[in-house]
């Protein structure tokens, strides 16, 4: 019964959120106009680089790339002096002039969804969305349904579509060629994960299980050299927190679920409300906020152990702040500035309050519940800037397109969310760079292939004529209001200039260009 119980409640979440993905369509082939190279020898010229690493910008600089590999970083000269141009790379069969402007490793996203017919019956706009903000890799928790995730992963790879590199991870028991069963004991998760591993998914996405289902998964996941990350449910979350999911082995944990739990103070299940139940959504994202001032508190014994025993295990969090803004300020993030041109009018149809739309919860939001959000956010920051500051890796993710939050500007408002937390943007970068490729290759047992600015490397790189550490406001695809001095008018500057994927040169203008065009249509 307990089995069953916990495979039930699988099945409610999964039947209420993205998973189901009969209907949406793959994305069409990349045209001759989209994209440029890869080349036999690109330089891009003069930019100030931000390697991802966490080291200070350095620049001007020369980057030359060789098909879809770096092969020389160059500094060429300091600010305010002109550059001797005899001492530059030579050769280029292609160049950019990227002066004055910021190269930075591409974006890792490791929670993302494509999303379903409902929101966007298209994969290209959330994939152009991603692009259009630097978003060079996702990993999929998961991307779609398994064989529709791998044909696509093989197109991207292949640069058959406009689309980011995708990751495959998959939920235990996903995939439409299984026939296997339900999984909810360890000898059927071994089962599974041995079939997964032969489709070629990536990595486990975890839900609610048993812990001896969650032991055996997570351990035959390692053996198949694949990774793991958890969305440690309320209903999983009496018997697996995430300190316990930890010592299971987990690589990643998402979301904040199980974090709180494992600093109970005076007690050791929330103490629900009478009338709770799990499957009206907004009791489910209500109440947990109201976790904040149950816990041991900052700088405690409990508090401090538990980032150490987190350092122990080399546990990435991956926090996705980004997917539950609404909550503490429903009337900005309904009202953020980029709806009205990037936003389908089918997303936008589910993101109103709807009891059958997964993250559409807004039945009666008031200002207690965004109290108990702001509270819980100032207490979660803080964990998660302790965390950083001890050594921990913190990865940038966006968890779109649920509650307002639209693909690819999710993303940077991650970055922000995590500054306001107390991360300097240098740190910020890292996290959606060096830490999130981490994420990816550690669990394979490989170096990385891309994540920071080196030579060998894959050429996965962002060009933004702004500077982003002054201001990460730059990288929205609706820019940053600014006044003109000279002019005395206010005037958006920022936006990613450049998306460079595997060597191929995208212009971003061009794809929010696009993006808005699908709006426009759909709106007609």
């Amino acid at each position: 019964m307990k089995h069953l119980l916990t495979f039930c409640l699988g099945l409610i979440l999964l039947s209420s959120s993205v998973y189901s993905q009969v209907q949406l369509n793959p994305a069409p082939d990349r045209r001759a106009d989209e994209g440029e190279g890869p080349f036999e020898r690109l330089i891009i010229r003069g930019a100030i680089v931000i390697d991802g690493s966490g080291a200070p910008p350095a620049g001007p600089a020369d980057i030359v790339i060789e098909g879809n590999k770096i092969v020389e970083i160059r500094q060429v000269g300091v600010p305010n002096v002109p550059i001797d141009d005899a001492s530059r790379p030579q050769g280029a069969t292609k160049e950019i002039d990227a002066h004055g402007s910021y190269i930075m490793p591409g974006f890792i996203n490791l929670h993302a969804h494509i999303g379903g017919a409902e929101k966007s019956p298209n994969s290209e706009y959330p994939y152009k969305l991603y692009l259009a903000h630097g978003v060079t890799t996702i990993r999929g928790v998961p991307a779609a349904n398994v064989a529709w995730t791998q044909s696509e992963k093989k197109r991207s790879a292949a640069n058959e579509i406009v689309a980011p590199r995708i990751v495959a991870f998959h939920t235990l028991g996903q995939g439409e060629n299984w026939k296997g069963g339900p999984v909810y004991t360890p000898e059927k998760a071994k089962e599974w994960v041995s079939w997964a591993a032969s489709q070629g998914v990536e990595g486990i996405k975890f839900f609610n299980h048993d812990p001896d289902v969650l032991q055996a998964a997570i351990d035959a996941a390692h053996e198949n050299g694949m990774g793991t990350v958890a969305h440690i449910a309320q209903p999983m979350v009496a018997q697996t927190n995430a300190l316990d999911a930890a010592r299971m082995g987990l690589d990643n944990m998402t979301h904040y679920y199980g974090l709180f739990e494992a600093l109970y103070k005076d007690e050791d299940i929330q103490h629900w409300p009478a009338e709770f139940n799990y499957n009206d959504e907004q009791h489910r994202f209500s109440q947990v906020a109201y976790q904040w001032d149950k816990i041991h508190p900052r700088g405690s014994e409990k508090w401090n152990a538990l980032i150490q025993e987190f350092l122990e295990h080399d546990f990435i969090i991956d926090p996705t702040m980004t997917a539950y803004l609404a909550g503490r300020d429903l009337m900005r993030e309904r009202n953020a500035e980029w709806h009205q041109e990037y936003t389908l009018p089918s997303l936008w149809d589910f993101y109103t309050p709807n009891r059958e739309n997964h993250g559409s919860y807004f039945y009666n939001w008031t200002s207690w519940d965004e109290t108990a959000w702001r509270n819980f956010y100032r207490v979660w920051m803080s964990f998660l800037n302790d965390y950083k500051n001890a050594g921990g890796r913190v990865t940038v993710s966006d968890d779109a397109s649920f509650i307002y939050n639209l693909w690819g500007f999710g993303l940077i408002e991650e970055m922000e969310l995590l500054q306001e937390a107390g991360f300097h943007p240098l740190e910020v970068i890292r996290g959606a760079t060096l830490h999130a490729a981490q994420a990816i290759f550690e669990p394979k047992g490989k170096p990385i292939e891309f994540g920071v600015i080196r030579p060998g490397l894959l050429a996965d790189l962002v060009i933004v004529d702004e500077n982003p550490i002054e201001n990460l406001k730059v990288l929205y695809g609706t820019g940053f209001l600014k006044l003109n001095d000279e002019t005395g008018e206010m005037e958006r500057v920022g936006g990613v200039k450049y998306t460079i994927k595997d060597g191929i040169v995208y212009d971003a203008v061009q794809l929010r260009e696009d993006i808005k065009e699908m709006v426009r249509n759909q709106k007609k």
